[in-house]
């Protein structure tokens, strides 16, 4: 019997540990590609292919995209009840609500974080505001320093200087606080402290 796929809500693993092998004429479910059923064609000794069109999506015998740096997770699942339920459960049945899943890691990650585009977005936006602040801050001593901002003004701007610091410094604070509980439940957690 094909291997099936069992989700819960934190992890995806294999019913049985040996890799399912596909071979060409073979009924498949690619999730990435659409919620169809595709059948594999033979297109070398190494390579499979599901022909949508007149675009060739190529694969590996193991399921893998067929590329140089070969994707850590399977593509390709075999066309079974089990999972079909699966792959329903994870997209939510609903193909307009598929996750789109931009996979940066290397072959040899054994750990991996999936975050939402909008905390990773909210996370780049706070740093790239307290690398704006830090600058006009520099830019504000510099002033100061070469006697181009009147002695009565400083004192003034350097507390405007500090108070936007301050909350800048809070704010990456509170990122790093996120990023640390995260990271907390990997291996990386333990290195740290």
């Amino acid at each position: 019997m094909p291997n099936s796929i069992r989700t819960t809500s934190n992890t995806q693993t294999t019913t049985n540990s040996t890799q399912a092998a596909f071979k060409a004429g073979d009924s498949v479910l690619c999730p990435s590609v659409g919620d169809g059923t595709y059948t594999l064609v033979k297109k070398s000794n190494d390579c499979l292919t599901i022909n949508i069109g007149n675009v060739e999506c190529l694969y590996r015998a193991d399921g893998r995209a067929y590329h140089d740096d070969c994707y850590v997770l399977p593509s390709l699942f075999h066309d079974t009840e089990a999972n079909r339920q699966a792959i329903a459960t994870l997209y939510s049945g609903n193909q307009s609500s598929q996750r789109t899943v931009i996979d940066t890691t290397a072959a040899d990650d054994d750990e991996v974080i999936l975050m939402s585009s909008h905390d990773l977005s909210d996370i780049a936006c706070d740093i790239n505001g307290a690398a704006t602040a830090l600058y006009d801050v520099g830019q504000l001593l510099a002033l100061i320093h070469y006697d181009k901002i009147e002695a009565h003004t400083a004192p003034a701007l350097a507390r405007l200087a500090h108070d936007a610091t301050d909350t800048w410094a809070s704010v990456l604070y509170e990122q790093l606080e996120s990023v640390n509980k995260t990271l907390a439940m990997t291996g990386y957690g333990k290195e740290g402290k």
